[in-house]
C-alpha cells in the first residue's frame, strides 16, 4: 500500500525557516520523481518543486526560487522541502506526491504551512 506521510509543517514568522518531510513507503522510491505542491485558500494546487529520481535535476516554480530546495534520501524514503526566507503568500496546505510509470498520481495528506507575524 502506497504512502505518503507529510510532517515539519507548521506556523512560522516572515523571514523564518521550515523543513518539510515526506516519508514514502509502499512503493520503490528510487524510482520515482518526488515532487512538492501546495494550495492556499482559493487558489488552485501548484507545482512548488520537483527532484528526479537520483535527485539529479530539480525543478522550482519561479515563485520559490532562491529560496526553497527540494532534495531526498532515497536510503530513507524520504524527500525534503527546505524553505527559507518564507512569506506569508507561502501560506498553503503543502502535499507531496509522485506519478507512476502508468501516469497513477498519489498525493499524501498535507500538512499546513502558515507564514504569520
Amino acid at each position: 500500500q502506497v504512502q505518503l506521510v507529510e510532517s515539519g509543517g507548521g506556523l512560522v514568522q516572515p523571514g523564518g525557516s521550515l523543513r518539510l518531510s515526506c516519508a514514502a513507503s509502499g512503493f520503490t522510491f528510487s524510482s520515482y520523481a518526488m515532487s512538492w505542491y501546495r494550495q492556499a485558500p482559493g487558489k488552485e494546487r501548484e507545482l512548488v518543486a520537483r527532484i528526479t529520481y537520483i535527485g539529479g535535476s530539480t525543478n522550482y516554480a519561479d515563485s520559490v526560487k532562491g529560496r526553497f530546495t527540494i532534495s531526498r534520501d532515497n536510503a530513507k524514503n524520504t524527500v525534503y522541502l527546505q524553505m527559507n526566507s518564507l512569506k506569508p503568500e507561502d501560506t498553503a496546505v503543502y502535499y507531496c506526491m509522485f506519478r507512476t510509470f502508468r501516469s497513477s498520481d498519489y498525493w499524501g495528506q498535507g500538512i499546513q504551512v502558515t507564514v504569520s507575524s
